[in-house]
């Protein structure tokens, strides 16, 4: 039998980026941040690499990764570009946008990684950290969530640790993360569709487009379905601890996750309390969600109840991610 590996964590610096490289190249897992969340990296075309990501995170053999590269060339190695997938490219990448496009001939990406479909989830993440070592690399590299599959999201090599210890080789320490939730997908396989918000708002989108997104259907897809993207699993980024979302006031026993500068009633008698923005800033809510989600999750709390968060800008993202997490498991 395999001894599990000795995970090892190691300051973002120029050695940390040539060890990062070296496992990758060796099949190995290594954690590194992009300005999403940070990214759980395998090399893309070795399926052995990829098999021992979803069997370190847990995750659904059927739920397809993101595969990252370097810049807007090396995506053309992998994937097909029409118009609209190309405008995207030139004005979100580097960013946190997804996009969903027909597989090149030739895609070198690993089946698994693809969950067996023709299409394939490709970004260029905006982060010096995951740009050196994406380019040291020199192939590319799935990188979903560095975290248990259905839990939450990590936004520091701390929350990394803690999902994953003694699963995976190596994380690279580059700090928190910046936007804090994970990139938007928008599907380019004919009308560009959204799969998921996130992190580069839908109204950024339309404009770059000059027209409205399409709603893709089945966005939330069950546990027997093939969805085309990440994040589209109903039941998704869940603490263990129940969430109660839309919350006006605390209930016995149950912790608050609050917004804005007025809490809910009877917060007094929460069992904790977490502001994800004070002064209402969704930014800096998107940012504090994962890391304030697993704070309260620790907090020994019956239930989590969420304030209501606005639906406009990344409070679209937020919410998608809070309904994931509410779901019936």
């Amino acid at each position: 039998m395999t001894a599990p590996p000795v995970t090892c964590v190691l300051s973002a610096d120029a050695a940390a980026t040539a060890e990062a490289v070296r496992r990758l190249a060796a099949g190995g897992l290594v954690a590194f941040p992009t300005e999403t969340v940070y990214g759980l990296g395998a090399d893309a075309g070795n399926g052995k690499a990829v098999a021992r990501l979803y069997e370190a995170k847990g995750r659904p053999a059927f739920n397809p990764l993101i595969t990252h590269v370097v810049d807007v060339a090396a995506a053309r190695a992998l994937a097909r570009f029409n118009a609209d997938a190309a405008r995207l490219a030139e004005t979100f990448w580097p960013g946190p946008l997804t996009l969903v496009l027909p597989k090149a001939a030739g895609c070198p990406v690993a089946d698994l990684a693809t969950a067996g479909l023709d299409s394939i989830a490709v970004r260029v993440p905006n982060h010096s950290v995951a740009q050196k070592i994406l380019s040291a690399f020199g192939k590319p590299v799935v990188a979903p969530s560095a975290n248990r599959s259905g839990h939450v999201s990590p936004t520091t090599a701390a929350h990394v640790l803690a999902d994953l210890r003694g699963r995976i080789d190596l994380i690279v320490d580059g700090g928190s993360t910046a936007v804090g939730v994970e990139s938007t997908i928008v599907a380019c396989l004919d009308e560009p569709a959204l799969l998921r918000p996130g992190g580069t708002p839908r109204d950024a989108i339309e404009r770059a487009l000059g027209r409205p997104l399409a709603q893709a259907p089945g966005s939330a897809a069950s546990a027997d379905e093939i969805p085309l993207a990440p994040g589209m699993l109903a039941s998704h980024y869940a603490p263990r601890t129940p969430l109660r979302l839309d919350a006006s006031g605390i209930r016995a026993g149950e912790a608050l996750l609050a917004f804005g500068p007025k809490l809910a009633e009877s917060s007094e008698s929460a069992v904790r309390v977490l502001n994800l923005s004070e002064r209402g800033d969704l930014i800096e809510a998107a940012a504090n969600l994962f890391s304030h989600l697993r704070a309260l999750d620790s907090a020994g709390a019956n239930a989590i109840a969420v304030m209501p968060v606005p639906h406009e800008g990344l409070g679209e993202a937020i919410n998608d991610r809070l309904v994931r997490a509410a779901a019936r498991r």
